[in-house]
């Protein structure tokens, strides 16, 4: 190489040591990142009509059991076992059942029961108030889906005439 074409050449420390200025000018993020889009499986809905006959046969020969253990108030409910077992409870977070189109919700698909952290939509209320965030990883939904539900509440509750609270 001759003269002229190593002039024009920076040795390695100088390209490193302007490479590390460079990156003190810059914040290490410097535009907002997006956040993994799901860390969990989505929600499952089960429509009756998409039962074949086999299973609706099986389903008509399960007895409907009523157990005498379970809890029948919120007093009897909050000192019992944790997780709760009673899946079939209208409180109970692992499943919803639509009363119009018989249609069910499985909103841990991925889980057991026993693997949920909570179980029951009544000790959760019971902590108070908590972010958007939080009730989403405990429903198993996004956050905005979790202002619409609750946007929705609170304007059936100023119409029911109740929202003078809110």
């Amino acid at each position: 190489m001759d003269q002229d074409t190593r002039d024009g050449m920076k040795d390695a420390p100088e390209v490193e040591a302007e490479a590390q200025a460079d990156d003190e000018e810059t914040p290490s993020i410097s535009r907002k990142v997006r956040q993994k889009r799901r860390e969990r499986a989505r929600s499952k809905t089960i429509a009756p009509k998409r039962l074949t006959k086999e299973e609706i046969r099986f389903r008509e020969l399960l007895p409907l059991v009523e157990d005498p253990d379970r809890p029948r108030t919120r007093g009897e409910c909050k000192e019992d076992v944790r997780p709760c077992p009673y899946v079939s409870c209208k409180h109970h977070l692992y499943l919803d059942v639509n009363p119009e189109t018989g249609s069910i919700k499985l909103n841990f698909p991925d889980l057991e029961v026993w693997e949920m952290a909570e179980t029951c939509s009544l000790d959760v209320a019971d902590r108070g108030g908590i972010t958007l965030e939080e009730v989403g990883e405990i429903l198993n939904l996004t956050r905005e889906r979790i202002r619409q539900v609750e946007v929705r509440g609170l304007l059936k509750l100023k119409m029911e005439g109740i929202g003078d609270i809110c």
